[in-house]
C-alpha cells in the first residue's frame, strides 16, 4: 500500500485520495469552469475553462468572497494579450504544463514511447470537487495515455498538488519526469534557496530571477546536504518580514528536482519533482506513476511562509505531541568505547542534569569497533555486551530515562558478514561496484531477500529490548545505485521500499520513535517526516554553526523536530571552544539533547547544565508550538530569532553576537512577531541573562530590571542591547501584560 507521498508504479489508474490534515470535505460537489480555493488566509484561483488541465490563474493573497463573474474577472484580468510572431493565444501556465498548451519552459510531463506519444494533449474527461481538494483526470487517446492532477488548498494555507500518468493502452511508456508548476508573479525579482554539505548544511543563497532557469538537482539518493529544502521566489528585498515570497519543497527522499523558470515573455513559474534515472518508471498498459506532493507557500516574509508549513505539519495526526524529552546520545562522549560501566556512569550523569533519554550510539553491533566494518550484521556484539543490552537497558531505566538506540540498516561495510554472504544485495551497476563512501555500500532494499532481513533483525531488536527510540542514520549517497544483477537504476524503488520498511515498523511498534538522521540534515524532507518524528539537523554542533543552520531549517520544520545537542566545550567537529551559555541557549529552541561526557564535566559545568535543562523543561510548550520568528540582520555581524505563542501572550527570543560588530553599541534591536496592540514586560531570561560583554555597564532598561511598551514599538523601534563579545547570546523572555 502507498501513502500520499509516494511516487509509485502500480496497476491502479488513478491516485489515491488525498488522505492528510482532514482539510476536505468527504462528498465532491458540481464544478464550476472557474474554482475558487481559500483558506489561511490565502487564494487559490484554478481556471478549468478550456476543458483541459488546470491553469492557476491566481495564488496569493486571500481574495475574499468572488462571484462567479468577479472570479472570470480574475482569470480575464490576468491574461496578457498577443503580441507579434508569437502563439496565436496568451501564453498560461496549466498545473502539468506541455507544450501541447503552449508551453516552452521545462516540460511538466516527459517521456516517450519508442519515440512517440512524447506530446500528449489532455483533455479533461472527469473534474471532481471536495472541499478544498481539486481532482482532474485528463485524457489523451491518442498517445495512450492519462493523467490525474490533484491540488488541495490545506488549512493552513498550504498548498499542494501532485500528478500521476497512467499508460491506458498501446506499447511500454518510458516516464523521464513528472513535476507541477505554479506560476509566479513578474513582481517575484529574487529566487532564494539553501545550499551546503556536510557539517554546513542550509546556506542560503540569493540571485535574480533572470530569464532562464535555476535548477537544483539532487542525485545523491536522498534529500542531500546541498539540497534546497525550500525554494523560494519573492519581490525585491523580501525579508523574514517583507516583502511577498512563494515557496515549494518536494516532498520525497530520493533524487528529486526543484527550479525557477523565467520565460522571455515574462512568465515564471516554481516547480519540482522526482528526479527518474534512465529507464526508472517504465509503464505497461494499465500501469500508474504517481509523483511525490509538492508543497507550496505563500506569505508576506519568509516567517510567514515557513509559518503554513510548522502548521501543517502539527496538525498531522502522527506529530509528536508529548513534550519532546531532554536526549543524551552517547557519539561525541564514548564514540566506538562501549564499556558498561563507563555508560552507566554516563547515564547517571546525565539523569542528575535532568536528562530524560538516553541514546546508544554506533558501535553496540557485531564487528563496529570502528567506522569500517560490520554494517549490515545487526546482531549484539557478544565480545562487548557478552550478557547482552539487558545490564545498560535496565540501568537506564533504573534512573528514569528511557532508552534509544542507533542503526544504519541501509548501509553495509563490504568488511561485513552480511556482504560476504550476499555481496549480490548491495546496490551496483551489473558486473562491478560503485566507489565506497565512508567504507560503505548501500543495501538494495528492493531485493527481496534484503528487504526481508532487515525487517527481519530490526523487528528482533525493537521486540526483544525496551527501546523508545531509534536513531536511523544513512551515511553515503546512492552513487550508481543499481539493482542485481542487471544494474538497472534503483533510487527510485530504494526510496519506495525504505517507506515500506519504516511503515511496516511503525506499524508493529507505534510507541516507538524515530529520527532520520543522515550525515546530520541530509534527509531532511515532507517524505520522509511522514514516517518518522526528529531529524538531526547536523552532525555539526559547534553552536556557532548551528545558529545558521537551524535559522533556515526553520524555514521548514518547527522546532520540536530538529534535534539541537549541546556538545562539549571544545567543539568535535570545529575545534572552536564556546561558554556553556552559547552551546545550552543554542540548542534551547529545538528538540534539546547533550552530546557530551558530562560525567567527565566539571560540578560547576554540571550545575550551570543543569538549570539549562530546567530553563528547556519550562520552555518547551512555548517553543514547541508557537510561532518562529526572523528579524531581518541589524548588521552581519548578529541575528535575532526567537519563539512567540499562538496567542501572543508570551515569547522568548535570543540576540547572538556573531562576530565582532563594526560600531561601538548594537543600535536598538527590534523583536518581530508580537501584537502591536499589547503592552509587553521585557526582561533578560536566566541563565542566559549574563553573556561577556564589551561594555562597563548594560543599557539603562536592564538595570531597571526590564522595561515594559508596545509590541508596535518593540517591532518598530525595538531595544538597545548590551554590546556583547563575539559567539554570545542573550536571552529575552517577553509577556504580556
Amino acid at each position: 500500500m502507498t501513502t500520499p507521498s509516494d511516487p509509485t508504479t502500480t496497476p491502479a489508474t488513478a491516485p489515491a485520495p488525498a488522505t492528510a490534515a482532514a482539510t476536505a470535505e468527504p462528498t465532491a460537489t458540481a464544478v464550476p469552469s472557474v474554482v475558487h480555493l481559500t483558506s489561511g488566509g490565502v487564494s487559490v484561483v484554478l481556471d478549468l475553462s478550456a476543458g483541459r488541465l488546470p491553469v492557476v490563474a491566481w495564488w496569493g493573497a486571500a481574495l475574499g468572497d468572488l462571484s462567479a463573474d468577479e472570479l472570470d474577472a480574475v482569470v480575464r484580468g490576468g491574461l496578457a494579450g498577443v503580441v507579434p510572431n508569437e502563439l496565436d493565444e496568451p501564453e498560461v501556465v496549466e498545473l502539468l504544463p506541455l507544450a501541447s498548451g503552449g508551453w516552452r519552459g521545462q516540460p511538466g510531463l516527459e517521456g516517450h514511447s519508442a519515440g512517440t506519444s512524447w506530446t500528449p494533449l489532455f483533455r479533461a474527461q472527469a473534474t471532481t470537487l471536495a472541499g478544498r481538494v481539486l481532482t482532474v483526470h485528463g485524457v489523451d487517446e491518442q498517445s495512450g495515455l492519462a493523467v490525474d492532477v490533484v491540488v488541495e488548498l490545506l488549512g493552513s494555507g498550504l498548498l499542494r498538488s501532485r500528478a500521476a500518468v497512467t499508460r491506458t493502452s498501446g506499447d511500454e511508456f518510458v516516464v523521464d519526469s513528472l513535476q507541477v508548476a505554479l506560476p509566479v508573479p513578474r513582481r517575484a525579482q529574487e529566487v532564494l534557496d539553501l545550499a551546503g554539505r556536510w557539517g554546513r548544511e542550509r546556506a542560503p543563497q540569493r540571485l535574480p530571477f533572470a530569464v532562464g532557469a535555476h535548477l537544483r538537482d539532487s542525485r545523491r539518493g536522498r534529500t542531500g546536504a546541498d539540497a534546497s529544502l525550500v525554494l523560494a521566489a519573492g519581490t525585491p528585498g523580501f525579508g523574514f518580514s517583507s516583502g511577498e515570497v512563494w515557496t515549494l519543497h518536494v516532498a520525497w527522499s530520493g533524487d528529486h528536482r526543484e527550479y525557477a523558470e523565467r520565460m522571455a515573455s515574462g512568465t515564471s513559474v516554481i516547480s519540482g519533482g522526482e528526479l527518474l534515472l534512465p529507464g526508472e518508471v517504465r509503464l505497461a498498459a494499465g500501469e500508474t506513476y504517481q509523483g511525490p506532493w509538492a508543497y507550496a507557500s505563500w506569505g508576506r516574509g519568509l516567517d510567514a511562509a515557513a509559518a503554513r508549513f510548522h502548521e501543517h505539519l502539527r496538525s498531522r495526526a502522527g506529530h509528536p505531541s508529548s513534550p519532546r524529552p531532554v536526549v543524551l546520545n552517547t557519539w561525541e562522549a564514548v564514540y566506538f568505547d562501549h564499556d558498561l560501566d563507563r555508560l552507566v556512569e554516563l547515564a547517571r550523569a546525565a539523569a542528575e542534569v535532568g536528562a530524560e533519554r538516553f541514546v546508544l550510539d554506533d558501535g553496540w553491533f557485531r564487528g563496529r569497533r570502528d567506522d569500517t566494518a560490520g554494517l549490515g550484521d545487526w546482531f549484539v556484539d557478544e565480545t562487548v555486551w557478552p550478557d547482552g543490552l539487558e545490564p545498560l537497558i535496565g540501568a537506564v531505566r533504573e534512573l528514569g530515562l528511557d532508552f534509544g538506540i542507533w542503526v544504519e540498516p541501509e548501509m553495509v561495510n563490504p568488511d561485513s558478514d552480511l556482504a560476504r554472504a550476499h555481496p549480490e544485495w548491495m546496490l551496483a551497476p551489473a558486473g562491478r561496484l560503485p566507489m565506497t563512501g565512508r567504507s560503505q555500500q548501500v543495501l538494495d532494499l528492493g531485493h527481496p531477500e534484503a528487504y526481508e532481513y532487515l525487517l527481519e533483525r530490526l523487528t528482533d531488536l525493537l521486540g526483544s529490548h525496551d527501546v523508545a527510540y531509534v536513531k536511523w542514520d544513512h551515511n553515503r549517497d546512492l552513487l550508481e545505485a543499481g539493482h542485481s544483477p542487471t544494474g538497472t537504476p534503483g533510487v527510485h524503488e530504494q526510496t519506495l521500499a525504505l517507506y515500506r520498511l519504516l511503515d511496516e515498523l511503525r506499524g508493529r511498534f507505534p510507541a516507538v520513535e524515530i529520527e532520520s538522521c543522515s550525515s546530520g540534515g541530509a534527509r531532511a524532507d515532507l517524505g520522509v517526516l511522514e514516517r518518522t518524528d526528529r531529524v538531526w539537523a547536523s552532525d555539526n554542533i559547534d553552536p556557532l554553526e548551528r545558529q545558521q543552520i537551524q535559522r533556515w531549517t526553520s524555514q521548514l520544520l518547527p522546532g520540536e523536530i530538529v534535534g539541537s545537542h549541546v556538545g562539549s566545550p571544545h567543539s568535535h567537529s570545529t575545534g572552536r571552544t564556546h561558554t556553556l551559555a552559547f552551546r545550552a541557549g543554542t540548542a534551547l529552541f529545538g528538540h534539546f539533547g547533550i552530546e557530551w561526557d558530562v560525567s567527565r564535566a566539571s560540578a560547576d559545568e554540571r550545575a550551570e547544565l543543569a538549570r539549562w535543562v530546567d530553563l528547556y523543561k519550562e520552555v518547551r510548550p512555548l517553543v514547541h508550538t508557537g510561532r518562529v520568528v526572523r528579524a531581518d540582520h541589524v548588521d552581519e555581524s548578529s541575528l535575532l530569532h526567537g519563539v512567540v505563542s499562538q496567542d501572543g501572550s508570551d515569547a522568548l527570543f535570543a540576540f547572538v553576537q556573531l562576530t565582532t560588530p563594526l560600531t561601538s553599541a548594537t543600535g536598538p534591536v527590534p523583536l518581530p512577531g508580537l501584537d502591536p496592540a499589547r503592552r509587553y514586560r521585557v526582561e533578560l531570561q536566566a541563565p542566559g541573562d549574563v553573556p561577556r560583554t564589551r561594555s562597563d555597564s548594560p543599557p539603562p532598561w536592564i538595570t531597571d530590571g526590564g522595561v515594559v511598551l508596545s509590541g508596535g514599538v518593540l517591532a518598530e523601534q525595538g531595544l538597545q542591547l548590551p554590546a556583547l563579545h563575539p559567539e554570545q547570546l542573550l536571552l529575552l523572555r517577553v509577556t504580556a501584560l
